[in-house]
């Protein structure tokens, strides 16, 4: 199975455990947009799209997985959300004023991706990846990077690999008719309640976990149950689990 393609099968687990995006990221993210439209594409259940509608946004969601697109459907069914992906978006030319990707964008094939964002987009507009990582920096949080390896917390889940994997990476080439300027990147602290049950749901629906062999996988979550239960942050019940958001952010000419 895919990693890409992974998501589906825990698409109920997916919209209960993971977390949303902070507030001041998706403003941040939005800030130099030339007017309201805005592209959640690769939305998944919607839980960056929830974020944006509560900032006012005029949102349409574009989501692959026809059980991602349920969930999104059914929680926020009031948003126009089509099934479709980076590489083929079913809208008009320049029909939105910002497109985001809320941990997404680094599925996206950016050579049939980046001419179809930048096709949509109205000129002056925005495009900005958003991804949700732990904050290492916390003793107990990088114990539980430790045990989890690349599979639970993966290449770009904790802020100095954030910078890194995102520095040059994840954007439009700079050829074509169609421009993007000099990227930005940005973080903001962000943190979820959580429990050890939750917290472990929440990693079981990594892509790197959900590919794994089933006995593989269990061995892992277990492994990471056992972690929790021995630290004293997270064993006696309800935690934050200390996150950021990270934005990268780029115009359109």
């Amino acid at each position: 199975m895919l990693h890409a393609s992974s998501f589906g099968a825990a698409a109920a687990a997916y919209a209960e455990h993971r977390p949303d995006y902070a507030q001041a990221a998706v403003r941040w993210a939005l800030e130099p947009a030339p007017g309201p439209r805005v592209l959640d594409l690769g939305a998944g259940t919607g839980k960056l799209t929830a974020g944006l509608v509560a900032l006012g946004a005029e949102v349409v969601a574009v989501e692959p997985d026809p059980a991602m697109l349920a969930e999104l459907r059914r929680s926020l069914p009031d948003v126009r959300a089509l099934r479709g992906n980076a590489e083929a978006i079913p809208l008009p030319d320049g029909s939105v004023d910002a497109v985001l990707a809320g941990n997404a964008m680094h599925w996206f094939d950016m050579a049939a991706a980046g001419p179809e964002i930048a096709r949509v987009l109205a000129p002056g507009g925005v495009l900005a990846g958003l991804w949700n990582v732990v904050d290492d920096r916390v003793a107990w949080v990088a114990g539980l990077a430790r045990v989890g390896g690349s599979a639970a917390i993966g290449p770009r889940d904790t802020p100095a690999a954030w910078r890194a994997e995102t520095a040059g990476m994840h954007l439009p080439g700079t050829g074509g008719a169609a421009r993007f300027g000099s990227p930005e990147q940005a973080e903001f602290v962000h943190g979820q309640r959580r429990t050890a049950d939750s917290l472990v749901a929440a990693l079981a629906t990594r892509a790197g976990v959900l590919v794994m062999p089933e006995r593989e996988r269990e061995s892992l979550l277990g492994r990471i149950r056992a972690f929790l239960a021995n630290e004293p942050e997270t064993a006696g019940g309800e935690f934050t689990l200390p996150m950021q958001t990270g934005v990268l952010r780029v115009h359109r000419l």
